[in-house]
């Protein structure tokens, strides 16, 4: 347990239970807040009977602070959801939080440190929308997305920006969250989600991950793929450039003049193309000037759904994430942690952790 560590689980616990500095400087014999300040920011070491009494004010068990699993205190969500209950996005999210906290954790005993430096995008609540569509194509051509972006902008965010991707089972209503740690990014998203929504949240996530420093998200926000506040808007309008580059050719062709039913036709055959929905693909002609407002808003809803299948296309993608799968594999190999801890953890039996090696293709040297 580190003094920051310890004050920082301090700083938190106090503030969820509405307690002043002052008052807790009472409550654990200090002449002054100053001393319980400078526990919080690991100035002041806590000794074994403070941290003791700490404890029975705070009503927390020692395994608050000794749990390198928690993030209490240090990691800040962004949550993309809608009509999700407080008190149960907050129970997900303790929760989503130990997966990335575990991972964190055992990526660095298994060798795996995090990078030195973060990118971010030169961006400020005072940008347009034209320069958060500039940005997205730019993160395209920078890194080589292709004409088709959604395809390798998981790799891209994992192997090149080192931010951990997860695919969860969340809660109905809740699409995806970013995360941010001093020292690690994470985003979250909800693999029942069809293709074209899960790749929105990833590039939505993306621009506040790359942006978090410069206007920080809200804690909670409504998922939606236009609208909403400010900081919202510019990352749909980034979002959006980056899965469908003006630069896609099929972006290119005559829209407004289409038959509407050969309008419909086309959105979804050119959202499948790019792995969008066809709703995305509306908006954002209409923000390259190939398709009006008003033709826009025309276009029946119930033609776009599913991008027009009845039913949505293909399956979800594996649980989690490779790199979270060896991770935890090879803290398992090294005896970091037990099988059985690492099935609790991630919420699987053993049998499911096996079965979340093998989808993952992620050998394992040990038996479960």
């Amino acid at each position: 347990m580190t003094n920051l560590l310890i004050g920082t689980r301090i700083k938190a616990i106090r503030q969820a239970r509405g307690i002043s500095q002052d008052e807790l400087a009472r409550a654990l014999g200090f002449k002054d807040r100053q001393t319980v300040s400078a526990i919080e920011t690991g100035v002041r070491r806590v000794s074994a009977e403070e941290l003791l009494l700490a404890m029975e004010k705070l009503a927390v068990s020692l395994d608050y602070f000794t749990d390198p699993f928690r993030l209490d205190g240090e990691g800040l969500f962004s949550w993309r959801q809608m009509g999700v209950p407080r008190e149960q996005l907050m129970g997900y999210e303790r929760m989503a939080g130990r997966w990335i906290g575990g991972y964190r954790a055992m990526a660095v005993q298994v060798g795996r440190r995090p990078r030195l430096m973060r990118q971010s995008l030169g961006l400020t609540k005072q940008s347009s929308f034209e320069e958060a569509m500039e940005a997205g194509e730019r993160f395209v051509a920078e890194f080589d997305l292709g004409p088709v972006p959604a395809l390798s902008l998981v790799e891209v965010l994992e192997e090149r920006l080192g931010i951990l991707v997860l695919m969860v089972d969340a809660h109905a209503g809740i699409s995806g969250a970013a995360c941010r740690l001093p020292e690690l990014d994470a985003v979250l998203i909800a693999r029942g989600e069809v293709v074209g929504r899960r790749n929105f949240d990833l590039a939505h996530e993306l621009f506040h991950i790359l942006t978090w420093d410069a206007m920080p998200p809200e804690h909670i926000e409504d998922s939606v793929d236009f609208g909403g506040n400010r900081v919202e808007q510019l990352a749909n309008n980034f979002a959006a450039a980056v899965l469908m580059p003006r630069v896609s050719a099929s972006l290119q062709a005559e829209w407004e003049s289409l038959d509407m039913d050969v309008l419909c036709a086309r959105l979804n055959a050119v959202a499948d193309e790019l792995h969008v929905t066809s709703s995305a693909l509306r908006w954002r002609l209409v923000a390259l000037g190939a398709l009006s407002r008003k033709r826009a808003q025309s276009i029946p809803e119930r033609a776009l759904r599913n991008n027009g299948r009845v039913r949505p296309k293909g399956s979800p993608p594996a649980l989690f994430s490779r790199a979270f799968a060896e991770v935890i594999g090879a803290a398992i190999e090294g005896g970091y942690i037990s099988v059985r801890r690492a099935a609790e953890l991630v919420g699987l039996s053993i049998e499911g952790l096996e079965e979340l090696f093998e989808s993952h293709g992620v050998e394992q040297a040990f038996e479960l």
